[in-house]
């Protein structure tokens, strides 16, 4: 004889857990599409930065930055902010206001690197803004997306 109660009910995840999966799963893919059109925009940006004569060539090694460089780098950095975004989500009180204090602390530390470069200064600029493109991008869609997630 069997002394289990088995009414047949099969319980699933607390209806929390769905909640905060579904959380992040959201700005996750919001996070992506904003990646995509963070990547196009630079792109297009550094095409048209060079169609007016931009060389983006840095003389530390000689070379010139490929237009598929701008959109690796773009991708891979705006990434780095989705996972920001989710680990905030998960383990902090503000996550929307603590992500863009930090987003906007890593845009202002990466504007230092092209200012050390040693560019010409048509590159330079090119390449400060270029870095703002992204950032326009990405830090306002991530932080509304934080705040309608945790309203």
């Amino acid at each position: 004889m069997n002394s289990m109660n088995d009414t047949g009910v099969v319980a699933g995840p607390a209806s929390g857990q769905t909640s905060h999966t579904h959380r992040l799963r959201g700005l996750a893919g919001t996070g992506f599409i904003a990646t995509l059109a963070a990547m196009v925009a630079t792109t297009l940006a550094a095409a048209l930065a060079q169609a007016v004569g931009v060389d983006f060539e840095v003389p530390d090694g000689g070379e010139t930055i490929p237009l598929s460089g701008f959109a690796v780098v773009t991708g891979f950095f705006s990434v780095v902010g989705i996972v920001i975004a989710v680990a905030l989500l998960r383990w902090s009180a503000r996550p929307a206001e603590r992500f863009v204090w930090t987003a906007v602390s890593l845009t202002a530390i990466s504007l230092v690197p092209p200012l050390l470069s040693g560019a010409n200064t048509a590159t330079t600029t090119a390449l400060l803004g270029l870095h703002l493109v992204p950032a326009t991008v990405m830090i306002p869609t991530l932080a509304r997306s934080l705040r309608t997630r945790t309203d």
